[in-house]
C-alpha cells in the first residue's frame, strides 16, 4: 500500500454490516483505517458493543470508533427499545442547560464504558421550519439563543465524560423542507448554536448536504466557502469537519461516490462519513481509489490529504493520565524511530516499594506498529535511573561507539545523560503510560 493510499484510508469511516468487525475490516484498520461508525445493525447489547470496541481498538488503539447517539428519536444502543435519554427538544423545553449537560455526561459515561470514541451529536440546528421532514424533535428548538446555549452545554457534558462531540449539521439545516438523504434541500444559515459549540470546544463539526445560496452555489459538503472559508476562517474552527453520510442523494444523485468524496476533502473535509446505506470493503476501495487518482492528477494537494489525516489522529479525547505521561515526555535531537528497531533493555534492581513491574520500549514500540527485532535499522536503549549503574554507564558508552545513531531512552531520574547520546528521550517514569507516550512521540 502505498503512502497516499494509507492517506487516504485514514480519512475514511465506514459502516459495516453484523455485530462482529467482519476480517475485512479488521484488515483495513491494521493498515491504518481512520475510524469506523457504528449503527443499530451492528447493536445487540451494551456488553457485545463493548467487546466489538475492544476488538477493534485491539488491532489498533488509536482507531475512531463513532456512533450517532442523539438519544430521543436517534438512538443506536437503544435502537431495539427506544431511548433511554430525552431527545433536544425535551431538554430544550425543560429551559435548563445545566440538566441538558448532565444528561449529555450520562449518556457520555454509557458510550465510554463500551468503547465509543466519537458521538455524531448534538443536533445544533434550529428548528425554523415546522415542516422540516428530517430535525423537527431532533433540534433543541426555534430559538437559535436557546439551541445555543443547550448546544454548548451538550458538547461539555458529552466531552467531560471522555468522549468527542460533534455538532451538526453546519451550517444549519433547520430551515428545510426537503430531507437530504433523499434530495438536495436550499435553506439558510444559522451559525450561532455552531459557535457556540466551537466555544465550548467540540472537537467535531459535521456538513450538511444542504444549499446556502448567499454562501455558494454547491452543497455545503462541498464547499470551499463554507467548509474552509466560513468555518475555518472566519470561525476559526480548528477540530474535525466530517461530511454526513457520503451516500445520501443530495449528494450522490448527481455525481459518484467517490467524486463526491474528492470534492468533500477539497472543500475541507477531513472525515469521510458512509454506511449508512453503503457498506463493505468495495465501498472503501473506490473511496480510496477516487482519492489516490485525485492527488495523482493534482485536484486534491497531498498536504491537504495530510492536514485531514493529522486532524482525525487527534481527534479522540485522551484521558488525563495520557496527557499528563505526554506532558512529561522530553526529547532531545532525532529521537523518531522507523518501520523497524532494534530494542535493547538494560536491567536495573527494582526497589521494595515497587517490586517486579514489567517495563520498557519494546512493547509500547511493537504497539505502534514497529517491527522489534534483532537487525533493526535503529537502536533504541531503554535505562532506568542510569546515574545509579556504573556497569550499565559503561555498556551504554560500548552501544554508542557501535551505535553512534541509537536514541537513549532514561526511563528513571533523568540526570546522568552520556555525553556520546545525542539522541535522547526522558519519561520521567517507567509506567507504562510513560513508555507509551515515548513510543507516540518516537513514531510520529
Amino acid at each position: 500500500m502505498s503512502a497516499v493510499e494509507r492517506l487516504a484510508l485514514r480519512c475514511l469511516l465506514p459502516g459495516f454490516e453484523g455485530t462482529e468487525a467482519p476480517d475485512w475490516v479488521m484488515r483495513r484498520v491494521a493498515d491504518g483505517l481512520g475510524g469506523v461508525v457504528m449503527f443499530g445493525r451492528n447493536v445487540e447489547s451494551d456488553e457485545q458493543v463493548r467487546d466489538l470496541c475492544a476488538a477493534l481498538h485491539a488491532e489498533r488503539e488509536d482507531l475512531v470508533i463513532a456512533i450517532d447517539e442523539e438519544g430521543g428519536d436517534v438512538t443506536r444502543l437503544d435502537s431495539r427499545t427506544g431511548s433511554r435519554y430525552p431527545g433536544n427538544l425535551a431538554l430544550g423545553a425543560t429551559g435548563d442547560p445545566g440538566l441538558t449537560a448532565r444528561v449529555a455526561a450520562e449518556m457520555g459515561a454509557r458510550l465510554a464504558a463500551v468503547g465509543i470514541d466519537l458521538d455524531l451529536a448534538p443536533v445544533a440546528d434550529v428548528n425554523t421550519n415546522a415542516n422540516n421532514p428530517i430535525i423537527g424533535v431532533r433540534s433543541f428548538g426555534s430559538d437559535p439563543d436557546r439551541v445555543a446555549e443547550h448546544t454548548a452545554a451538550w458538547v461539555e457534558g458529552m466531552q467531560g465524560a471522555g468522549v468527542a462531540a460533534c455538532a451538526k449539521h453546519f451550517p444549519g439545516h433547520g430551515d428545510t423542507s426537503v430531507d437530504s438523504h433523499l434530495a438536495l434541500p436550499v435553506a439558510r444559515e444559522e451559525l450561532r448554536p455552531f459557535k457556540s459549540a466551537i466555544a465550548a470546544g467540540v472537537r467535531a463539526i459535521m456538513s450538511a448536504h444542504i444549499v446556502v445560496p448567499s454562501i455558494d452555489d454547491q452543497p455545503a459538503t462541498i464547499s470551499h466557502p463554507v467548509m474552509t472559508g466560513l468555518l475555518r476562517g472566519e470561525l476559526g474552527f480548528e477540530g474535525v469537519a466530517v461530511t454526513d453520510g457520503l451516500e445520501m442523494g443530495a449528494l450522490t444523485g448527481a455525481r459518484s461516490l467517490g467524486e463526491a468524496a474528492v470534492l468533500a476533502l477539497a472543500a475541507g473535509c477531513d472525515a469521510l462519513l458512509v454506511g449508512g446505506g453503503l457498506s463493505g470493503e468495495g465501498v472503501v476501495d473506490e473511496l480510496v481509489a477516487a482519492i489516490v487518482a485525485a492527488v495523482n492528477t493534482g485536484r486534491i494537494d497531498e498536504d491537504r490529504l495530510t492536514e485531514a489525516a493529522t486532524r482525525i489522529d487527534r481527534l479522540k479525547i485522551q484521558p488525563p493520565s495520557a496527557v499528563a505521561a505526554r506532558r512529561a515526555v522530553h526529547a532531545d535531537g532525532d529521537v523518531h524511530v522507523g518501520g523497524e528497531a532494534t530494542v535493547i533493555r538494560l536491567d536495573s534492581p527494582s526497589t521494595i516499594a515497587a517490586g517486579d513491574v514489567p517495563w520498557g520500549m519494546a512493547d509500547a514500540l511493537a504497539a505502534r506498529g514497529v517491527r522489534v527485532g534483532e537487525g533493526g535499522r535503529r537502536v533504541v536503549i531503554a535505562v532506568r535511573d542510569l546515574h545509579r549503574q556504573p556497569a550499565n554507564q559503561a555498556r551504554v558508552a560500548e552501544l554508542f561507539d557501535r551505535h553512534p545513531d541509537a536514541v537513549l531512552v532514561e526511563m528513571g531520574v533523568p540526570i546522568c545523560r552520556p555525553r556520546q547520546a545525542r539522541n535522547y528521550v526522558a519519561t520521567h517514569g517507567s509506567a507504562r503510560a510513560c513508555a507509551d507516550a515515548a513510543a507516540e512521540l518516537m513514531t510520529r
